[in-house]
C-alpha cells in the first residue's frame, strides 16, 4: 500500500451514508484514489449501468454486489437504498462517468436519501463540465451550464431564443447524431460572431478541443467527418452587455428590422456604423422583441 492511498484512508467515512462517487469521463487512469478507496470500503454500488461499471471496479479488483440506478428507475431505487442505509450500509452511487447528477442521475437520489434523514457525502473527480471550462480562456468569466439542449428543432429555436441576451457564456452537452444541427441553430439564435469552444471526446484517445466563431463551427465539423463523432462540450459566449451610445444606433436597426431578419440586421448595421456586431444583434433582438410585445 503506498502512502498516497494511505492519505486517502485518513478521513472518516461513516456507516449508513450514500456517497456520490465522480468516476473517469474517458481515461480510467483520471479516477482518484479516494474514489477506489470508498468504492472498495461500502457494502454495495448503485451504478446508472452495472455493466460498464462492473468493468472499471474489474480494472482495479474490486468486486461489489450492484444496483442498478438509472433515469427510468431512479425514484423506486432510492426506496431500496434507503432501506439498505436503515441496515446500517454504506452505499456508493456512480454513474456511467463523470460526477452523478449533473446532466445524469443521482439528484432524485440525492434528495431521498437526504429526506430519510441519511448524510449524503459527495467525492469530487472528473466532470466534462469542469474539463472543457479549463481549456475555454479568459472568456469565460462566469458561466451557465444548460445540460442538453431539446432534441426537436422547434423546441430547440424557442429555448435558444430566450438565451439570446443571457449574458453569462453557456455550455451544452451533446450527442454525436445531432451536433451539427445544434451548431447551426446555435448560430442562427445568436449570430455568428461569438466565440465557441467545441471539446470533442474529453480525456480520450481521440480527444479534440477546437475554438472558433459560431458562424466558423458547422464549417469545422463539416470538414472531416470523425469531427462529428463523440461526446461534444459545447461552450458558447454570452451577449455582450449594452454600453452607453449603443442606443444611438436604434434609428438605423429599426429601419432595417423592417426588412431584415435580427442577425441581418445586425450585419448591416455593424458594416454601416463599425460597432460590434455581437453587440448590435443583442440590442436588435431586444428592439425586435419590443416591437412584438406593444403589437
Amino acid at each position: 500500500m503506498t502512502p498516497l492511498f494511505e492519505l486517502a484512508q485518513g478521513q472518516q467515512y461513516p456507516a449508513a451514508a450514500l456517497y456520490v462517487v465522480a468516476t473517469p469521463i474517458g481515461n480510467v487512469a483520471d479516477i482518484t484514489l479516494r474514489a477506489l478507496h470508498v468504492l472498495g470500503l461500502v457494502d454495495r454500488i448503485a451504478a446508472e449501468d452495472t455493466r460498464n461499471t462492473g468493468q472499471l471496479l474489474a480494472r482495479y479488483g474490486i468486486s461489489k454486489p450492484l444496483l442498478a440506478v438509472h433515469q427510468h428507475n431512479e425514484r423506486a431505487a432510492a426506496l431500496r437504498i434507503v432501506e439498505h442505509l436503515q441496515a446500517g450500509e454504506r452505499v456508493a452511487y456512480v454513474s456511467d462517468a463523470g460526477t452523478p447528477g449533473i446532466s445524469d442521475p443521482g439528484a432524485k437520489l440525492v434528495d431521498a436519501v437526504r429526506e430519510a434523514g441519511f448524510p449524503v457525502i459527495p467525492l469530487p473527480g472528473a466532470s466534462a463540465l469542469a474539463t472543457a471550462l479549463s481549456a475555454a480562456g479568459d472568456w469565460v468569466a462566469t458561466f451557465s451550464f444548460l445540460g442538453f439542449l431539446p432534441p426537436k428543432a422547434k423546441q430547440r429555436a424557442a429555448t435558444l431564443q430566450s438565451l439570446a441576451t443571457h449574458p453569462q457564456a453557456m455550455v451544452f452537452y451533446e450527442a454525436p447524431h445531432r451536433i451539427v444541427e445544434t451548431v447551426e441553430a446555435l448560430a442562427e439564435a445568436f449570430g455568428g460572431a461569438r466565440k465557441l469552444l467545441i471539446a470533442r471526446e474529453l480525456t480520450k484517445l481521440h480527444e479534440a478541443l477546437h475554438c472558433c466563431t459560431l458562424a466558423e463551427g458547422p464549417t469545422w465539423l463539416a470538414a472531416d467527418p470523425n469531427r462529428q463523432r463523440g461526446e461534444f462540450v459545447l461552450v458558447v459566449e454570452g451577449a455582450q452587455q449594452e454600453t452607453a451610445g449603443e442606443h444611438d444606433h436604434d434609428a438605423l436597426l429599426g429601419i432595417l428590422l423592417e426588412e431584415l431578419t435580427v442577425s441581418s440586421a445586425a450585419k448591416v448595421a455593424a458594416a454601416i456604423t463599425g460597432t460590434s456586431r455581437n453587440a448590435l444583434y443583442t440590442r436588435a433582438l431586444a428592439l425586435k422583441k419590443d416591437g412584438e410585445d406593444s403589437e
